[in-house]
């Protein structure tokens, strides 16, 4: 890789990298979507048809899976949490890729952006008003103007952005609203219930977040139904930004606040097993 990232901006990189991570593994884990005709059950059929006739086609020698071997796409559930696309390259390709990605657009970044940690951030009201949240497609042509039009085509040939949809722009604009989000907030408060790596996958080199095992959403009503006590409302487990997405699409708030309330219970879970599984095997390469 040509660009090389300085030790001062490491930090603000892994950040980068980790939104970009995310924003990857949802739209490759999106199925393809066509439009809709009157003939409903045809075109399922249709879909369903050509996606088994894909994967069934990877058995031919070829890798097409991460390190050998794909998830078991014939499992519903697996469809809908890490139902990869019929284009989706394999784990290893897909940390390279995420790593091109990264670098190529970090590196663009203006320089202030690259080193500012909170207090930075917080103390320079230009660079916020630069930066106004949330960024739309038409900021990032203003902030990126130098992206290596090599990037814009790359993900293009995997289908993760498409003109008449989303093209790059907009498909970044999300991506960096996230990375300066994280760097307006603060840091949490020391805890001593911090774990060293995510709950779920176990990747102990990427950034963390807390969960509330009981979302806050239904925190009322969880202490007035009965369901749990008070106490308990603040129980948080420690996850990767991927897992922690992965848990809000599993399951509603109402339903986390009233069977998945712990991590054992979550990970008691086949579906939430194979999805850890999966993206746990997930590296990014060595730099």
């Amino acid at each position: 890789m040509s660009t090389t990232i300085a030790e001062d901006q490491q930090r603000n990189y892994e950040l980068f990298r980790d939104c970009l991570a995310i924003a990857l593994l949802e739209k490759i884990s999106e199925p393809d979507t066509k439009p809709r005709r009157r003939t409903k059950t045809k075109s399922k059929k249709k879909t369903a048809t050509s996606t088994q006739s894909h994967f069934n086609s990877a058995s031919d020698g070829e890798d097409h899976g991460l390190n050998g071997e794909y998830p078991d796409l014939s499992d519903q559930s697996i469809k809908s949490h890490v139902g990869l696309k019929e284009n989706t390259m394999p784990g290893d390709d897909l940390a390279d890729f995420t790593d091109y990605i990264a670098t190529e657009t970090f590196a663009c970044l203006p320089a202030e952006l690259k080193t500012a940690d909170y207090h930075d951030y917080i103390a320079s009201p230009e660079l916020q008003a630069q930066f106004t949240l949330p960024l739309t497609g038409a900021d990032i042509a203003v902030h990126l103007p130098n992206l290596d039009p090599d990037v814009a085509e790359s993900l293009s040939a995997y289908r993760i952005t498409h003109e008449q949809k989303q093209g790059i722009n907009e498909f970044l604009a999300p991506v960096l609203t996230a990375f300066l989000t994280s760097l307006s907030t603060p840091p949490p408060a020391p805890s001593t219930t911090r774990a060293e790596a995510c709950e779920i996958c176990g990747r102990d080199w990427i950034n963390l977040s807390y969960h509330h095992l009981i979302p806050r959403f239904v925190h009322a009503k969880a202490v007035r139904r009965g369901w749990h006590r008070e106490c308990d409302l603040q129980n948080v487990a420690w996850l990767c930004g991927a897992c922690h997405r992965f848990v809000h699409r599993f399951a509603p708030h109402e339903e986390l606040a009233r069977r998945y309330y712990t991590v054992e219970l979550l990970l008691a879970e086949d579906e939430v097993k194979r999805w850890a599984d999966w993206v746990g095997r997930l590296r990014w390469k060595g730099r």
